[in-house]
């Protein structure tokens, strides 16, 4: 799968001295890849314009949508906190293949990396790390269906598989969809929104982002 990340200019949702919100598109990875052919990447170009920018999150590559990164070491430690201890919420918005039913539901399994097929993910009931997902239709049709999604656990790939565990793989993923499912021009997934308090004022703050698919 070759890399050709687009060449989009930093896309700034928010920005203050601690905090720093972004766009990240589709097809760019959050961090450096094994590789020079992968070291073009979101956190790169960030450094390029906040050279005390750190890492709290990332998205996956084909994932969308909003991000965000410290520009001290206090508001790294705090924000990173947060997610550990699932004290930030994270909604999404994804098109994924067939009718999803009911109209609200919750997926808990279990994931674990799939070894010989890595970065794939898959439910392991033994070994796998607890996994929680909320889903939410927004609306659909007879092949597919437009969906919020709230993971309530942050496993690599996690919304994609639980989503292909429920038979509605995310449409355009190139690791989990199959036959027409997989025939679109990116991954139908987009992180829309992030709720967390600020690092140093403690307020709460929503980042927003609408999928524009």
């Amino acid at each position: 799968m070759s890399y050709d990340p687009p060449q989009t200019p930093l896309n700034i949702l928010y920005e203050d001295a601690h905090v720093l919100a972004l766009d990240k598109p589709s097809g760019l990875l959050s961090v450096p890849g094994k590789g020079p052919e992968l070291a073009d990447c979101l956190m790169s170009r960030v450094l390029a314009a906040f050279p005390d920018a750190l890492l709290v999150h990332r998205l996956d590559r084909d994932t969308s949508g909003v991000i965000i990164f410290a520009l001290t070491p206090h508001a790294q430690r705090h924000l990173s906190r947060q997610f550990e201890l699932r004290k930030s919420r994270k909604a999404y918005v994804a098109r994924v293949w067939g009718r999803l039913t009911p109209k609200t539901g919750v997926v808990d399994l279990p994931l674990i990396v799939d070894w010989p097929n890595r970065p794939k993910q898959m439910v392991d009931h033994e070994n796998g790390k607890p996994s929680v997902t909320e889903w939410t239709v927004l609306r659909d049709t007879a092949t597919e269906t437009r969906v919020r999604l709230f993971p309530r656990t942050g496993r690599s790939h996690q919304l994609r598989v639980h989503m292909l565990a429920l038979g509605h793989p995310i449409l355009g993923d190139p690791f989990y969809a199959e036959g027409p499912a997989a025939d679109f021009p990116r991954l139908m997934l987009h992180s829309e929104e992030l709720r967390l308090s600020h690092p140093e004022s403690g307020k709460g703050m929503r980042f927003r982002s609408p999928a524009e698919f």
